[in-house]
């Protein structure tokens, strides 16, 4: 299905756990950077959140998998609008009792600062390798691999693997101030990261776990940034941490 924001469709996927219950909650779950809502660790988290009771909520952001907006266009900024539409979207659904929010890197960056703003609403949050470091190297004049001043923006920002990106995603990313969030978002926060992640330092995991007022961190040993060795310990931290659903 398709879910509209600002005359944008994010293309979504909604999984009631089985039995379809009457009442339950709810988990939206948003895909990293260049990802996709149908990836094996998004899907397989999904999965798991099924079995454990939730509904969950996959949705391809802006510009990215089977949603419209172009991925060139894409900002961190759009991100937190189509975030709140969807936990919009999900407060709306008449079976909803909880809302969780999961998210995977540029996600997990994402999950935590809709938290921030729509804090009355959410239960908890899990981000997993979260890219918290997105806005400091943005502002830093280092990002994705690539050097810019920081100062003078370019025009597009050209990545390794030939994607394009605008110079508002530099703009955008350099207002955001995660530490804002720290003190705003005061639920149950589970933070899952590889020690050996190749795309986003281990060190932004260590810094949201102690700036959360409840934060539990699981440290995947020796593995990737999507979890490719070790998926099956994510998901055993998913189960672990998670609530079981007293679905009705």
């Amino acid at each position: 299905m398709y879910i509209t924001d600002d005359k944008i469709r994010l293309h979504a996927t909604l999984d009631m756990p089985a039995g379809n219950p009457e009442k339950c909650p709810l988990v939206v779950i948003i895909h990293g950077f260049t990802g996709y809502s149908e990836e094996r660790h998004i899907a397989a988290a999904a999965q798991t959140m099924n079995e454990l009771g939730y509904a969950t909520l996959r949705v391809d952001m802006y510009g990215h998998g089977k949603s419209e907006g172009e991925f060139h266009d894409h900002t961190v900024l759009k991100w937190m609008t189509n975030a709140m539409t969807l936990i919009d979207y999900a407060r709306g659904l008449p079976f909803v009792t909880d809302l969780y929010l999961c998210g995977h890197s540029q996600g997990g960056l994402t999950v935590m600062l809709a938290a921030a703003m729509k804090h009355e609403f959410i239960k908890g949050i899990i981000p997993l390798s979260p890219a918290v470091m997105i806005p400091e190297q943005a502002r830093k004049g280092k990002l994705l691999g690539v050097n810019f001043d920081p100062d003078r923006i370019p025009e597009e920002l050209y990545m390794d693997d030939g994607r394009v990106l605008s110079g508002n995603y530099i703009r955008a990313a350099q207002m955001v101030h995660v530490e804002d969030v720290y003190s705003k978002y005061t639920g149950p926060v589970l933070i899952v990261h590889a020690d050996t992640d190749e795309a986003v330092p281990f060190s932004c995991a260590e810094e949201a776990a102690r700036s959360f007022k409840d934060a539990r961190l699981v440290v995947i040993p020796n593995d990737t940034h999507c979890y490719d060795n070790h998926l099956d310990m994510v998901l055993d931290a998913i189960r672990g941490w998670l609530p079981k659903a007293n679905i009705r």
